[in-house]
């Protein structure tokens, strides 16, 4: 069995990544830590684990982890893992982190867009990007990988059969997506308070959400391109979870929609958690599963691409277990759906 440690695991991801591991065949939860102020009984915590949980949330003791743990889901904000991520790895332990921290391998952009100096770029060096469909071989086997931002995944999953084949310009790629409020995690805002939230919509980030420059990063990346520009605009809806995205962009060469569908089912065929579908997807379609529903179709001589995940699964912490996965050489899809 696999020893498996959460810290952080007081918040959305944490409890998530709890809910996704009591049903994971090869795994045993061993150690759950957060801030002293948000520890106590996982049960009265989150009362849904009362009869299935029992497990004390406790505040972090690195010394135990060598003892206790194989690998880490690391569940802390942006900022704050990177002080904690040296002293997993130097514990014995991999990490699996769900923060930003290690996701983009220009120090000089994550610093622009965090507002922070980075404390570990070597491990920025080493760390996998773990999104697996497009980078399984790099996460097989690693210490240390950096789990995707839920719209980067959403986002580029849309698309990744085009930029693979060039049918598209990377530099001009427009990205909408509505998140649910979950995605703003737990902590109490005004502007998510439920008068202000229901019945509303609205943008947030105009112009420097922080999952921009990932996904110019990721489409680069898998275009073979040294360069794209990505103009990414997040709404915020009335609902708990999920993210719905529509890409659009200008084919460098004409195609048609069948030959789309047929790129896409070609392209996702083997992959378990990927679903291209026979017209637009829907946030409710994926909910509390590890699935990304995808559709592309051409309107008016420009791509437009869907996809729909689970913010909280696919997005966060069933993409980290998938990860976990495939670092122990497990069936990639154990404790998924």
């Amino acid at each position: 069995m696999i020893r498996t440690a959460i810290i952080g695991a007081s918040g959305y991801t944490g409890a998530e990544s709890i809910r996704i591991l009591l049903k994971h065949p090869e795994v045993k939860l061993t150690y759950l830590t957060a801030l002293p102020e948000e520890c106590g009984k996982v049960s009265e915590i989150f009362p849904e684990f009362k009869g299935r949980c029992e497990m004390n949330i406790e505040p972090l003791d690195l010394s135990k982890l060598h003892d206790v743990s194989d690998v880490v889901l690391c569940c802390l904000p942006h900022k704050v893992s990177m002080g904690f991520v040296p002293k997993l790895l130097a514990a014995g332990q991999k990490v699996v982190d769900f923060s930003a921290d290690y996701r983009l391998k220009d120090i000089g952009i994550y610093e622009k867009f965090y507002q922070v100096e980075h404390s570990d770029t070597e491990n920025v060096k080493r760390a996998a990007y773990g999104l697996p469909e497009l980078f399984r071989d790099e996460i097989e086997g690693k210490d240390l990988v950096a789990n995707p931002g839920c719209f980067p995944t959403g986002a580029i999953l849309a698309i990744a059969p085009l930029l693979k084949q060039r049918l598209i310009d990377p530099s001009s790629i427009i990205v909408s997506a509505v998140t649910g409020i979950s995605g703003a995690g737990n902590k109490p805002m005004s502007k998510f308070h439920f008068p202000n939230m229901n019945d509303n919509l609205f943008p947030y980030g105009v112009g420097t959400h922080r999952h921009m420059p990932e996904m110019e990063q990721l489409a680069a990346l898998v275009s073979g391109q040294k360069y794209a520009q990505v103009l990414f605009q997040p709404h915020a809806g009335p609902f708990d979870r999920g993210i719905l995205s529509a890409i659009y962009t200008r084919p460098d060469v004409q195609v048609a929609s069948e030959q789309l569908t047929e790129l896409y089912h070609d392209f996702y065929a083997s992959e378990p958690f990927v679903q291209v579908c026979s017209e637009a997807p829907a946030v409710k379609d994926v909910a509390h599963t590890n699935h990304c529903h995808v559709y592309p179709t051409v309107v008016k001589d420009t791509v437009v691409c869907f996809s729909a995940i689970d913010n909280l699964v696919k997005g966060a912490s069933g993409q980290a277990i998938q990860n976990m996965n495939l670092i122990f050489g497990l069936e990639e899809t154990l404790g998924l759906w």
